[in-house]
């Protein structure tokens, strides 16, 4: 493990580390992720995920005379395929201390007598950490490489776009959140754990399925070893990733976000499907259907839902592909999908040293939206 000071002035002082010290857990366990307005809410299972990424993680992190105010996380990986693969660098865990969230204006912060054109230079100098990969001490990645970061945002999150203008990222493609829920999970007799010796044939069907997505990895689709199928005869027909995961809900935006707040808690029915105190639900992920059967991805989940005790189920796709105007138009995926009124997510790139022309494929293909990294 390291930690290592990038730079500093006046005593602000930026660190890279490759695990989470106590401080940084202590800040993201107290952050609300969203913005007002929007989908307001915290992670409940911080550490063990951070743990999941192991050597692939790097958090940069902001310090006032020795007293952590920031951090965000970076998590490396080899994504895509062909035309769309690159070593790419995915930006989640982004929290600050209130005093400094207000819209990350730097020069308004109290206390901290910087002049505004050395207030600049240390913002720029932060900044560019976001498009200098090698900074983080990666193994194999040099200053000359090309590299993809990426984040998701919300669509009314203007703190974190800001940000990320700022820094050079593009917006590139948008995306959706699906909820599936039964108010009483049923298993269906085809769908079964996918067994280790399975393993290969199911990735090799989910690299065909996801060929022409961008930013898909297999790296994450096993995780937790909670990888259903639902079988015909020896054929796999359909399978995903279904991952138990806890939010705290602030707030849902909306007149169905105040049913859902108020409403649906006090609900008998309901009440299995959402708790704002604890939301308990699955992340869908490597979803995988044969085409021309996506009806059966209801019998799926469903059967998922009931293997692992839940009522409910998230994914996150992107809303010009072909997966999520299936599921759209023929799963029947439940009552609060129907309830739901999420905003739309965006995703934000920053290309480092690719040509026009291998940037111009991001823009053409659907995003692959990892529940792994929203879990």
């Amino acid at each position: 493990m390291f930690e290592k000071s990038v730079f500093n002035y006046q005593g602000l002082e930026v660190r890279v580390s490759d695990y989470a010290n106590e401080g940084i857990l202590d800040i993201l366990n107290h952050a609300v992720q969203g913005s007002e307005g929007g989908l307001r809410f915290s992670l409940q299972n911080i550490a063990p995920r951070i743990a999941a990424y192991k050597g692939q993680i790097r958090f940069v992190s902001l310090y006032k005379k020795n007293q952590i105010t920031g951090t965000v996380g970076s998590c490396f990986r080899i994504s895509g395929q062909g035309n769309l693969r690159y070593p790419t660098s995915y930006l989640r865990y982004l929290a600050f201390q209130s005093t400094y969230q207000s819209g990350l204006n730097w020069r308004k912060r109290k206390k901290v007598l910087i002049k505004p054109e050395k207030d600049d230079s240390f913002k720029q100098k932060t900044l560019e950490i976001f498009s200098k990969p090698h900074l983080l001490d990666l193994n194999d990645v040099f200053e000359r490489d090309k590299h993809i970061m990426y984040a998701f945002v919300e669509s009314m999150n203007e703190r974190s776009k800001n940000l990320l203008n700022q820094a050079g990222y593009e917006y590139i493609r948008s995306f959706l959140t699906v909820a599936f829920s039964r108010f009483s999970s049923k298993p269906d007799k085809r769908v079964v754990k996918l067994r280790n010796e399975e393993k290969g044939q199911m990735e090799a069907l989910l690299l065909k399925y996801y060929r022409d997505y961008s930013f898909f990895s297999t790296e994450y689709s096993f995780f937790g070893d909670k990888y259903y199928i639902l079988k015909e005869g020896d054929e796999i027909i359909a399978g995903v990733s279904a991952i138990p995961s806890v939010y705290k809900v602030y707030d849902v935006p909306g007149i169905w976000g105040w049913v859902m707040m108020r409403v649906l808690p006090k609900t008998p029915y309901f009440r299995r499907l959402f708790r704002p105190g604890e939301f308990r639900y699955l992340v869908f992920d490597a979803i995988y259907c044969k085409q021309g059967h996506e009806n059966l991805l209801a019998n799926l989940f469903e059967s998922a839902c009931a293997a692992e005790g839940f009522h409910t189920g998230l994914a996150w796709l992107d809303d010009r592909s072909q997966l999520y105007d299936k599921i759209r138009t023929g799963v029947k995926m439940g009552s609060l999908n129907r309830m739901l009124n999420a905003k739309p997510g965006l995703v934000y790139t920053r290309f480092i040293n690719l040509t026009e022309k291998e940037k111009d494929f991001f823009y053409d293909v659907p995003a692959y939206i990892s529940g792994f990294d929203f879990s």
